[in-house]
């Protein structure tokens, strides 16, 4: 007479852990997987810091979409630039930031112009003048792609 082993259940299949962020936070608007779900409530800090072009210095938050235009950009291209490369955003809009509050500050962080690409997520520009972007550069790329159309 042979005896027959009890079957053990078969191991419980484990999820994959996340991935996390660059950084290693999960930031606001952020899933577990370092996914964008919400660009409007992500916080800088959460991406992954690095140095552009010209010593530009700046974050890129999210994983791109397959297929992003957004894999040709680096930090610290001008706005002229980043729009011929990837073309028109769907929406824009400008805003002034903490620093240009600050007396006698002459840098050029004053105010920021972000641009949003549908599917894709969002950039943002720092430098220029209020109504004269051309000397703004990319110093925040946002991937997101279930980026609605407009802000």
């Amino acid at each position: 007479m042979q005896l027959v082993e009890a079957e053990k259940p078969a191991p419980a299949v484990q999820p994959a852990p996340a991935t996390p962020t660059p950084s290693g936070k999960i930031g606001p608007g952020m899933n577990s997987k370092g996914e964008v779900v919400d660009s409007a409530k992500v916080e800088a800090g959460y991406g992954q810091q690095v140095k552009g072009l010209r010593d530009w210095e700046g974050e890129i938050t999210g994983r791109p979409a397959p297929g992003s235009k957004f894999t040709r950009l680096q930090i610290g291209m001008p706005l002229r630039q980043v729009t011929d490369l990837v073309g028109q955003p769907s929406d824009q809009g400008a805003y002034v930031t903490g620093k240009a509050f600050i007396p006698f500050f002459f840098g050029s962080d004053t105010h920021r112009q972000e641009l949003v690409y549908k599917n894709q997520g969002r950039l943002i520009f720092a430098g220029g003048s209020m109504g004269d972007f051309g000397s703004a550069h990319l110093v925040w790329i946002i991937h997101n792609a279930n980026e609605p159309a407009y802000r």
